[in-house]
């Protein structure tokens, strides 16, 4: 998520319609070689509905045999950290992986990732989270649904996005984000009243979200594999 040329051509969706390909390109980022090559704990976020509420990028390193510059993750990870020296090997199993992208890619993703929990939108969340994190929000949208509640989300600000934690085990990257946000949140009964929430102030919250994908699939898409809302 630098250094590299993005090829936006690699997107290539044939089983969505226009409008999808183009939101998830927005979102998920490219692989900029031409050869294609945690567990979840999912819980939607509880500013959007009963519980708690999260893509990406491409960074051709040097080849192996030349150093990594020592500030080459700077102002995305703290150095020497595990999202650091995850960062490291996540560049290595990948040559198409750039940091800055992924962040990117990624404070898109959680907009369109709350937003969509929020107004329900199943097409939305499918295309951009795991399968079990998927079925987790899609059965609060349910619940949702029943009571006849009704929800409305919109982040303000993504104040700060760093990597918390990274690494690769069995081809499987994996990225977690802290993300400290500003967002403006409301939940309204059957009736209309505000049950949570406040229209005039927006929350301050700080999650961590879990992206993931194979870094030898042709896909070069991440996917939201865990959520946790931190306060």
């Amino acid at each position: 998520m630098s250094g590299s040329d993005f090829d936006p051509t690699i997107f290539v969706f044939a089983a969505l319609a226009a409008f999808v390909v183009w939101k998830l390109w927005s979102v998920l980022g490219v692989r900029v070689d031409r050869e294609g090559p945690a567990s979840d704990r999912a819980s939607p976020a509880r500013r959007l509905g009963p519980a708690p509420a999260a893509q990406s990028p491409a960074f051709a390193p040097a080849p192996a045999s030349a150093p990594l510059a020592a500030d080459r993750w700077k102002g995305l990870a703290e150095s020497g950290s595990a999202g650091w020296r995850g960062l490291d090997q996540i560049a290595a199993a990948d040559r198409g992986f750039s940091a800055p992208a992924f962040v990117d890619g990624a404070k898109k993703a959680y907009e369109m990732i709350v937003e969509a929990f929020a107004k329900g939108d199943r097409d939305t969340l499918r295309n951009l989270l795991s399968t079990e994190v998927f079925d987790s929000f899609s059965g609060e949208i349910s619940a949702r649904e029943q009571r006849g509640d009704a929800a409305d989300a919109h982040v303000v600000s993504i104040d700060s996005a760093t990597v918390e934690d990274a690494k690769v085990e069995l081809r499987k990257a994996q990225i977690t984000l802290r993300f400290v946000v500003k967002l403006q949140s409301i939940r309204r009964d059957s009736a209309g009243a505000v049950i949570e929430g406040d229209p005039e102030r927006p929350l301050e919250i700080v999650d961590l979200w879990t992206f993931a994908r194979d870094v030898a699939a042709r896909d070069p898409n991440w996917k939201l594999v865990a959520t946790e809302t931190v306060h």
